[in-house]
Formats: structure tokens, C-alpha cells, sequence
């Protein structure tokens, strides 16, 4: 039996015309607060000591019941005292590596003698840990220590340091033992952190550790990605507390490091063999500095004596030109002969430049031909697409060999046979934890009635638009197609044209197979221009009537002129545009031009579908009372990028009780800040006064406008927050939200669900048997709908992993979703079924997707955002808010950012459909 479907209705107090709030009707589905004057933080604990997150309000029940594998490993709580002690190293070292040498030096020294026999583990900064207290509660020790970067002319100097050992606290185990059993809220931070590191003592000394990975060129050998750097293999770990008790979440890892190569081969790899035998230009030099700045290269010259430099940029001149003083009386020598005469050593390209290590005031040159690359240097600036696509092909295993991997890995660090394990008592299991978990089903979608199919139960995750039309198609009369590809000929862009005009038609769509003005070509460093042109001619043709779309076919590889068109259209313009890459017009296929036809519906203001239930009224907590989803996030600049601001994005449902429409806000704020600025704001207007807006509020109203009812209960996904920051966004954000309510209309405080959507995590969820096709996709992934919500899940708090999507290649990562606030009481199966249900209504294509779509689009808009910025802004990092508002005398905040161009009015509805 198909469900049927019925229009929602909702009880509501009528609108009183004589008042001057925004949103005049009384909420009839808000909790009552005593805190009511706007402004105010309605009644929400100032501090996160008086804040608890919700608790589980039980386990979820739907689903078809299996059983799944997870990499995480019960690890056996230890019966020790774990003691905490403070290190202060003399002369003070910066260096976590230095650190860690003395502290060995150290123990190997006095463990006998002075240590009482304990092993310790230690951070590498300033805390010792042990199991049992040390015969001390203070002592200080002296350590001797070769200087590895000294002796460069004559033996290696020894170096003394000062170290003062001082018990700082006891870790509490019972307080650890409670929380895991669900009996205190509070995680023991402290003991949790300790074992932590215990566990990760041994690989730190094994191999390269970054963040909570660890790499080495032995795990597997390392693969070339090109420009001089290489992919290496390595894992992830973390210690996590669950239900099962203390879980150790072990994963596989893989990063680009810079290759550990003579530096001559590294920049002819950057820049061309050829460079041996020519100069460089000054583009090559600008592509060497880049590359090379901040690497640390050892000298070669001199046989075993390898002085270590970190290289702070190229002399201006060819080695040859380079000469130094070498007494006070000034007396010159040039850098070729002073090679030649102190080290026989013979520079053959003196045509290059030096590197130069060092400060200004007292910079070392350095001859290339002398120098290579220090071995397990992280490349953390941007790669390119070429190096991408090569780490992906290194990271992309399927679920059978990341699961064989993981328990190799397991196998190979023997943590039964870890010193530091051993000494603190912790046992680690080694096999994959078995969870029971649940597959939801598929929710039926809701196509229009002149389709042969009206609605449709999606098959793993995948449906298709055969036989279907748009449940509310869009008439699109006024249209224009303009070329930037020199290789795609007028008769081949018209017929691109014909077609994808003939598909929208077939999918639900009016579309006008003729556009305003014939097809026009341009160059596309000419975008702004060309974009101008066809706006206004196309305009005078239609007598001043508006294009309703613009089609735009670009070259594959197009640098910037995608971002420059996106940009130009969507804050000058106001133009909806579709881009087309060019290697889709010369080889159409139906299923492009079926998706490209979804993305044209909704960006001209369509829905492609709805959830059956949404418009039958049986989604709980969303039916019953006028409903807005949120989604948002924050997108930071890349790595290297040390003054570009950073963009929050804010998405809101627009339509009620189909929650498919979606309208969006963009906002730039201080550099890789986290908590978003605009969600509230208030400014002195000169003649209003006090004036409040900011994004929630904004989209409160926007919603209102458009369904004509005001939201009565709020539902919030936050993407993009990491467990340390949990309680800060909330209390920052939940406030934000509240206030925004408050300005509106005293008292309006509709009922807020705050969950935090993670994907960055590491998580992986197998099939029981991977044999079984029963039990996974074509791509031998968990089936799609997959919940969790015990075992590995938190002890008390409200999270569960979803899988909500096929897996197309490599191992599906499910996003994991946090509950922080609930005012809704929802129950396990409500929240879960609702967040699985959404992501079937993601518009631009027929698959259900790995996020809640609010997220997915907030993400988006984010991403899209970084295009609006202008060049010099891109660079200098001035921000703040683009939300289609005149700013006018608006204070921008205490960051002093400057706000990205504003949004046209068109725009904020579609602008992250992309």
C-alpha cells in the first residue's frame, strides 16, 4: 500500500493587524520562560559548569535490526593510580622533540636509581605521567645532551639542562569508572587525556606523529604525487569513552609529505628539468620560494657532518653573484670559492640561486647542489588537483581492505607487548567491536500527478527521474546562453541548448526553447564584460523584463572565471546562472542533463520533490506545528592562509510542512573564528536607534513571508564543531537564537533542538560479513539508513552514527550527529528517522547524501561565499556579512571586518544549490 497524502492544517491564534511586531501571532508551541525582555539570555546558564547536554532519551527502535563492525577496540581500564607531574626543562626548549630526547635521557639515567622503577609517559611539554607514585614528590636532575645541529667545525658540543620533576595531582579512576557506567555527566578530562598518551608513547617514538596520526614510510611504501611530494601511509588513534566502556578508535591515514630529495631534484621537479641549463624567470623563482619556504634542508658536503637549516626564502641573485665578508676588515669572498677553498666542494650551477636560511639581519646562504630535504616534513600548504587526485587513489580503499588494514595495524603495534601499556596496567582488545544496529527505511517521495509515477520508494539509496515529474516545475520564458569555450562551435552550443531545453520539459518544466538573444561567445578574461553585455542586451529585448536564467558553457579547466561568474552574477547582476563544463556539451548524456534540469528547477524556485509524509503531516515534531530547520557552518581559510577571514553560513527551510525550500545567508568574520559573529546583532542607526537583525532573525522573518505563519519550534543543525567546542558554540549560538526570537516579539521563545553534525571523524562502520550482499551495496559499503546508537556511542549524552547514503567508492564514513539541546523531547527513533528522511531531499540529485541537507547547504553556501570576496580582500582578510541589507552606518563588530558583497535579493534562495 502507498501512503496517501492529505494538506496539513494547524491551529493558530489569529494575527492581531494592530500590533507593531514582526511576527504578531503568539507562540502556542514555545516553553514558557521567566526571562522575556529581548536582549535578555532567556533563562540559558551563562557558564557551561551550570550546562548539561541532553541525555539519551532512550534507543531507537525502527529499523530492520543487524550487526555491524566497528574499528573501535574495548580497551581494560586499568586498577592503578595514574599520578600527574609538572616538568620545567632549563634552559627552556621549544622543541617537543628536544623535550622528549631529554626526558628519555632521563629516564634511562634514573629510572633504576632515583625513579623507583616506573616508566613514565610524557606530553612532550610540561606533564609526566605514572602508574604509582615516584619516591618524590620533588627532584631535580641534571641531563647531558649531544646537540645534534652543533659541531660543524669539530666535534658535536654536549649541552646540560636543569630538569625539576614536581607531583602535581592523582587522577581520579573512580570518577572515570562512573561516567563510563552513565553515572556523572562530567567526562574526567584528566584521567581520559593520561591514558591517551600512554597509549600513544610508543608510536611517537616508532614514527612521525601529526595531530592524533602517525605515518612512516614503512607502513607502506610511499607513493609519488608529483611537484616533489610523495603520499605516506599512516593511522589514526584516540582513546574515546563509550558504552562499551574506554574504546581505543584506531583508522587508517594517509598525508602528503614534501619528498626527502637533493634540493636540485626537488625544484626541477617544481619547475622543469631544463632549469640546469637556463635562468630562472621570475615566476619559477616566486614557485620556488613558495615551495621551499619554512623546509628544512641538511647540508651534504661535508660527509657525516649534517648541519639541519630551515630555509626562509632565495637570494635575489645567481649564486656566482654572491659574495660575503670573512674578517672586519671587510674583505669580500664570493660563496664559489669560499666552497671550493674550505670543502672542495665545486658548485656546478652557479646560474641558480642560494637558499637563504636564517634571519635578515644575519642571513646563511646555502648553495641548492648542497643541500636535500630533511625526510618526514608534512606538506600542509594546498594541493594541486593533479596531487589530490593521486592522494585520493592512495586513500580510496574499499570497506574489505580498510578492515583487514586496521586490524593489522592493531596487530603490529602489539599493545600486549607495549612497555608503557604494560606499566599502566591498560589492556587493548583485538578484534573490531560488534554493534547492533538498525536499518531505517527509505522514506516514499512525492512526484507530481501528471507523471506516470507520483511517488517513489527509493532502492539503496538511489532512485531515478524515469517516468516522474517535478512536484512543482517552474516556467522559465526568459533565458541566454553565453560561450567562454574557443573549442565549442555556436551549432554545437545550440544544440547543448536544444537539448537540456527539451529535458527540463520531459522532468516537469516550461521551458522556452528559444532564448532572449542568440548564443554569445566571449573570452573569459573578458567575464565581467561579456556578463554585461548579455544582461543589458538581453534586457532591451525583453523590454526591460529580467532573465530569468543564464546558461554559461566554460572550459574544463577554467582557473578562476567559475568563481569570477558566480560572483559578478549573484552580488552585481542578480542573475541565476547554470554552468556547463565543456566536456559534457560535446558528449551529452541523459543522466547530465536530468540532473542539470533538478538544479535549474530550484534555483528558478521549484521543488524537484517532498517527503510524502511531510505533505501527508506525519512527521513527528515537524507536522503537527510550523516548523523551521536550520543548518549552518563555518568554513575556514587553508592552511598557510594567515589573514583571509573565515565564512558562516546560515540555511533555513522556507516552506512548511514541506521543509524542501531552503533560503541562505552568508557572513565573513574573523580569521578561523568558530562561533558565528552575525547570528544576532544590534546597531545605532542615526535615526531608528537601537536596531536588531543578524542572520536567524532575518530568516525568521523570511520564513514568516513566505508561509505565512511565524515558526513555532526551531530545529538547528550545527555542522563543523568539534568536541572541545561543544559547549562554547552552544552557549554562544542557543543565546544568539534566543535573543533573535526575542527581538521579533516578547516572549516568542519556540522551543529550540541544537545537534551538532560531524563528519570529521574517524569512525567506520563494516558489514558483519562481507560476504553477505544482502547486507551491503554495490560498493560492499553498510546499506544506507544504517543507525547506531549504543555501544560505541557516548555513555549518557544523545548521538548516533547514520549512514545515510550508497557508498559510491573507497569506505562511507557515517555523519555523526550530537544532540546538544532538545526543548522538542525528541525520542531516539523521532530525531533519527526525521535527519535520514531530510537527506532523500537533497535537490540536485535522486540519491539520498552523507549529511542533513541544512548542513550540506550551509556548507555550500560557505564554499560559495569565498568567491564573493575580491581579490585584494581575498588577501588582506577584511569581512563581515553579505545578506542583501544596505550596512550603512551598521557597526561591523569589534573584529573591524568588512562585509562581502552584498547578496541580490534572488540570489539568497539558491545561491548553495551551486
Amino acid at each position: 500500500m502507498r501512503p496517501s497524502s492529505r494538506h496539513c492544517t494547524v491551529a493558530q491564534k489569529p494575527v492581531n493587524p494592530g500590533s507593531a511586531d514582526i511576527l504578531a501571532a503568539t507562540s502556542n508551541g514555545s516553553i514558557q520562560n521567566d526571562h522575556n525582555l529581548p536582549g535578555m539570555e532567556m533563562g540559558f546558564p551563562t557558564s557551561s559548569k551550570s550546562l548539561n547536554f541532553a541525555s539519551r532519551p532512550g534507543f531507537g527502535q525502527v529499523g530492520t535490526k543487524c550487526i555491524v563492525k566497528a574499528n573501535h577496540f574495548f580497551a581494560e581500564l586499568p586498577d592503578k593510580d595514574l599520578n600527574q607531574y609538572d616538568v620545567t626543562i632549563t634552559p627552556e626548549v621549544t622543541s617537543r622533540t628536544m623535550n622528549r630526547a631529554i626526558m628519555a635521557e632521563l629516564v634511562k639515567l634514573y629510572k633504576e636509581s632515583e625513579l623507583g622503577m616506573r616508566l613514565p609517559a610524557y606530553d612532550g611539554r610540561k606533564s609526566l605521567y605514572t602508574a604509582g607514585e615516584f619516591p618524590f614528590s620533588w627532584k631535580e636532575f641534571s641531563v647531558k645532551l649531544v646537540n645534534e645541529d652543533d659541531g660543524i667545525n669539530g666535534p658535536k658540543r654536549e649541552r646540560e639542562y636543569k630538569v625539576v620533576v614536581k607531583f602535581v595531582a592523582r587522577a581520579n579512576m573512580h570518577h572515570l569508572g562512573q561516567f563510563l557506567a552513565g553515572k556523572r555527566a562530567d567526562a574526567p578530562q584528566e584521567a581520559l587525556q593520561i591514558l591517551d598518551i600512554v597509549l600513544r608513547e610508543l608510536s611517537t617514538k616508532r614514527y612521525c606523529p601529526i595531530g592524533r596520526s602517525f605515518f612512516s614510510p614503512d607502513i607502506r611504501a610511499p607513493q609519488r604525487l608529483g611537484d616533489g611530494l610523495e603520499s605516506w601511509c599512516g593511522f589514526y588513534q584516540s582513546i574515546r569513552p563509550t558504552q562499551m566502556g574506554l574504546s581505543l578508535n584506531i583508522d587508517m591515514a594517509s598525508a602528503a609529505f614534501i619528498e626527502p630529495l637533493p634540493v636540485i631534484e626537488f625544484v626541477a621537479q617544481l619547475v622543469g628539468k631544463d632549469l640546469l641549463s637556463r635562468p630562472l624567470s621570475d615566476s619559477d623563482r616566486v614557485k620556488i620560494k613558495k615551495a621551499l619556504r619554512g623546509v628544512k634542508v641538511e647540508l651534504t658536503h661535508r660527509g657525516n657532518v649534517r648541519r639541519k637549516y630551515r630555509v626562509s626564502g632565495l637570494t635575489s641573485q645567481p649564486t656566482r653573484e654572491l659574495v660575503f665578508p670573512v674578517d672586519d676588515n671587510s674583505t669580500m669572498k664570493s660563496i664559489v670559492e669560499y666552497f671550493q677553498e674550505m670543502y672542495g666542494f665545486t658548485i656546478q650551477h652557479t646560474h641558480l640561486p642560494c637558499l637563504q636560511v636564517g634571519n635578515q639581519r644575519k642571513a646563511n646562504y646555502l648553495p641548492m647542489e648542497a643541500c636535500k630535504i630533511v625526510e618526514g616534513q608534512r606538506y600542509t600548504k594546498r594541493l594541486n588537483e593533479r596531487q589530490i587526485t593521486a592522494l585520493l587513489k592512495v586513500t580510496c580503499q574499499r570497506p574489505r581492505d580498510r578492515e583487514h588494514d586496521i586490524l593489522q595495524t592493531v596487530q603490529h603495534n602489539a599493545y600486549d607487548q607495549d612497555p608503557y601499556a604494560k606499566e599502566f596496567g591498560v589492556k587493548i582488545s583485538e578484534k573490531l567491536a560488534s554493534v547492533e544496529a538498525r536499518i531505517l527505511p527509505a522514506p516514499w517521495l512525492k512526484y507530481h500527478e501528471t507523471g506516470k509515477e507520483k511517488d517513489c520508494l527509493p532502492q539503496v539509496g538511489q532512485w531515478n527521474m524515469m517516468n516522474k515529474k517535478m512536484i512543482n516545475g517552474m516556467t522559465v520564458s526568459r533565458w541566454a546562453c553565453i560561450n567562454f569555450s574557443r573549442s565549442v562551435q555556436e551549432s554545437v552550443a545550440r544544440g547543448f541548448c536544444i537539448e537540456l531545453a527539451q529535458m527540463c520539459q520531459v522532468s516537469g518544466m516550461e521551458f522556452n526553447p528559444e532564448p532572449v538573444i542568440p548564443i554569445y561567445s566571449a573570452r573569459p578574461e573578458l567575464v565581467e564584460k561579456a556578463l554585461k553585455h548579455v544582461y543589458n542586451a538581453s534586457m532591451n529585448k525583453t523590454k526591460g523584463k529580467e532573465l530569468e536564467l543564464l546558461l554559461a558553457i566554460l572550459p574544463d579547466n577554467n582557473g578562476s572565471l567559475y568563481g569570477d561568474l558566480k560572483r559578478i552574477c549573484e552580488t552585481d547582476l542578480g542573475l541565476i546562472s547554470q554552468c556547463c563544463l565543456t566536456k559534457h556539451v560535446f558528449k551529452i548524456s541523459k543522466q547530465y542533463l536530468a540532473n542539470v534540469a533538478l538544479k535549474i528547477n530550484v534555483k528558478t524556485g521549484g521543488r524537484n520533490t517532498v517527503l510524502l509524509d511531510a505533505i501527508s503531516c506525519r512527521i513527528p515534531l515537524v507536522s503537527d506545528i510550523p516548523t523551521i530547520i536550520f543548518g549552518a557552518d563555518v568554513t575556514h581559510p587553508e592552511n598557510g592562509e594567515d589573514s583571509s577571514p573565515s565564512i558562516a553560513a546560515v540555511v533555513a527551510s522556507q516552506d512548511w510542512p514541506e521543509v524542501t525550500k531552503y533560503a541562505g545567508l552568508v557572513c565573513a568574520q574573523a580569521h578561523r573564528q568558530e562561533l558565528i559573529q552575525d547570528l544576532y546583532k544590534t546597531w545605532q542607526d542615526p535615526a531608528r536607534g537601537t536596531v536588531s537583525g543578524g542572520m536567524i532573525r532575518d530568516l525568521l522573518v523570511s520564513f514568516r513571508k513566505a508561509t505565512g505563519q511565524k515558526p513555532l519550534r526551531i530545529i538547528f543543525y550545527r555542522d563543523g564543531v568539534s568536541e572541545g567546542q561543544f559547549y562554547q558554540v552552544l552557549l554562544y549560538e542557543l543565546d544568539a537564537i534566543r535573543k533573535a526570537c526575542a527581538s521579533l516579539e516578547p516572549n516568542y521563545q519556540p522551543p529550540v533542538t541544537f545537534i551538532v553534525v560531524q563528519k570529521r571523524h574517524h569512525t567506520r562502520l563494516f558489514a558483519n560479513s562481507h560476504r553477505d550482499r544482502s547486507s551491503t551495496d554495490k560498493s560492499g559499503n553498510i546499506l544506507p539508513g544504517t543507525v547506531v546508537d549504543s555501544k560505541i556511542c557516548h555513555p549518557a549524552e544523545f548521538d548516533f552514527y547514520l549512514c545515510s547514503h550508497a557508498g559510491i567508492q573507497g569506505t562511507s564514513r557515517p555523519a555523526h550527529y550530537h544532540v546538544l539541546w532538545d526543548e522538542n523531547n525528541f525520542t531516539a527513533d523521532g530525531i533519527q528517522s526525521l535527519t535520514n528522511n531530510l537527506c532523500y531531499t537533497y535537490a540536485r540529485c535522486t540519491r539520498s547524501v552523507s549529511v542533513v541537507p541544512p548542513a550540506y547547504y550551509a556548507h555550500l553556501a560557505a564554499f560559495r561565499a569565498r568567491f564573493y570576496m575580491e581579490p585584494e580582500m581575498q588577501e588582506n582578510g577584511s569581512n563581515s556579512c553579505s545578506n542583501g541589507q544596505n550596512k550603512g552606518t551598521r557597526v561591523v563588530g569589534e573584529s573591524g571586518v568588512r562585509p562581502l558583497p552584498a547578496l541580490k535579493e534572488n540570489v539568497k534562495r539558491v545561491m548553495f544549490y551551486c
